[in-house]
């Protein structure tokens, strides 16, 4: 039984696979650009070969430099995994490169080390990219093992621009001694920490690391590269606890996504919506002709213009449908509302700032909509985590088609452009929200008037959180309002 725990710890199942069957093909179209997956090797301080690939636009810009992201898969994955990130980065100018770990994949080795070894991998990867005159900036992505070998490299490398830590433990012993728990294996309690020790002195033989030095709360707080970290709330092979203690000692900027699922469950889609903003705010990624626009767009609503693509009439009826939801007066009329005034996109946002709490809600699951959850990248200067909800978590065939960034129109898919196909459709997805809301009574007395009046003044010492949610607020009507002018210029395509 022993036997077998240290195997699942260093010798987990090991993916192998036909790179041209799992990987994307050599040549490959997203989002109405070409990209190339460049197959190469590369050699570890152990001798071991590594498998890697590359993904970058085809052909590269000319006197561009490009940022990259570093895929880190975790103990039993390989750069397979880094196909769903390939699909939400590359559109924003930003490359994927994807490793096989040494003991993993279709890489040299017998065995993983958790993070311990990968490191030193990761190490070999980051150096071949500085020495690639067509790479800028680089970011590390990792889940699981793959997140603890991002945040044990990111100690020794403060140049890293940023990273995403998905599903991290804190140290290995706590991790082992809870796996005892969780999976019920049969031994007396006052046997546990010896069995323990016995595993770690099999595993320094065999995988050449002891497992008392894997801990991530050793370099937490001497790591200052801004990180974003994610888990899911009913993880139970690496438990919440873990993220949430390497988060309180993390020492750089950081926000904290928390989402439904388990640890190898699918990740919702705001979640990808959140890591593609980060890492689009920390790699910096050139803007070209057909997304820079978009991008710009997206996160700087601004006075909103008519060129922008939509029509005002729209716009001023996604407002009012906002208003009205908190009312619960909102009309199912068809006739577009009339517009007796213009007013900068600013401050009608400014006006409705009392609802804006609404909208954090907000939620319609057959459209596939992406969450509203992206607030949670802003963070709090206090340090504290906020935690995010998913209410649908796609599967991984589509998530990525729907992402919220891109470089064409064509990165919408029909699935995705269908919510746009009605002036009641855009309004039915800013004004339902979850809760239901309590209709007024036929004649309100004036102290239901007096409540109900307090009830919409937004107190002092709430203002700062009021202008955090608008600010959240106004990213996702951009979103909404530039899908809906992607779908018209599509249609009259």
């Amino acid at each position: 039984m022993i036997d077998q725990f240290i195997n699942f710890v260093i010798r987990p199942p090991r993916a192998d696979y036909n790179p041209d069957q799992y990987l994307w093909e050599k040549e490959f179209t997203l989002s109405g650009r070409t990209y190339k997956r460049q197959d190469l090797e590369l050699s570890n301080a152990r001798g071991h070969t590594l498998r890697c690939s590359h993904y970058l636009p085809s052909p590269l810009p000319q006197d561009t430099l490009l940022p990259c992201v570093i895929y880190c898969h975790g103990n039993s994955g390989c750069r397979a995994d880094a196909n769903e990130a390939a699909v939400i980065l590359l559109p924003s100018n930003i490359t994927v490169f994807a490793l096989d770990f040494s003991g993993s994949g279709l890489s040299d080795g017998d065995y993983v080390s958790l993070g311990w070894h990968e490191r030193d991998d990761l190490k070999v990867v980051v150096s071949y990219l500085r020495s690639n005159k067509q790479i800028s900036r680089i970011g590390l992505w990792g889940r699981s093992m793959g997140a603890v070998t991002s945040l044990l490299y990111g100690a020794e490398d403060p140049s890293i621009a940023g990273m995403v830590l998905d599903s991290a433990f804190a140290n290995l012993f706590d991790l082992m001694m809870e796996l005892v728990d969780v999976y019920k294996i049969r031994l007396p309690k006052f046997t546990v920490k010896m069995a323990v020790q016995y595993m770690r002195r099999v595993i320094q033989k065999k995988a050449k690391f002891d497992i008392m030095d894997l801990n991530c709360l050793k370099v937490a707080p001497k790591t200052f590269i801004p990180a974003l970290f994610g888990h899911a709330s009913e993880d139970k092979f690496i438990q919440p606890h873990h993220a949430d203690l390497i988060f309180k000692s993390y020492a750089g900027d950081k926000n904290m996504i928390k989402f439904d699922g388990d640890h190898n469950s699918s990740r919702p889609q705001f979640y990808y919506d959140s890591v593609s903003i980060f890492f689009f705010n920390v790699l910096h990624p050139p803007q070209t002709s057909t997304s820079s626009n978009k991008l710009e767009k997206y996160y700087d609503l601004g006075d909103l213009k008519v060129s922008a693509g939509m029509d005002e009439i729209l716009l001023y009826e996604i407002i009012t449908g906002q208003r009205s939801a908190c009312t619960d007066a909102a009309s199912s009329s068809s006739v577009p509302p009339s517009i007796p005034t213009k007013k900068p996109v600013s401050k009608l946002l400014y006006e409705i700032a009392p609802f804006a709490n609404v909208v954090d809600s907000v939620v319609n699951e057959n459209a596939g909509l992406c969450s509203d959850e992206l607030s949670n990248l802003q963070g709090k200067s206090n340090g504290q985590s906020e935690e995010c909800c998913s209410y649908t978590s796609s599967n991984r065939e589509s998530w990525g088609r729907c992402s919220s960034l891109g470089g064409s129109d064509e990165e919408y898919p029909a699935e995705c452009r269908a919510v746009d196909n009605s002036h009641e459709m855009t309004l039915k997805a800013f004004a339902t929200p979850l809760r239901s809301i309590q209709q007024k009574s036929p004649d309100p007395t004036k102290e239901e008037k007096k409540k109900k009046k307090k009830a919409l003044t937004v107190p002092k010492k709430l203002k700062g959180e009021k202008f955090e949610k608008l600010e959240a607020f106004s990213k996702r009507l951009r979103h909404c309002i530039l899908r809906r002018g992607n779908h018209q210029r599509h249609c009259s395509s």
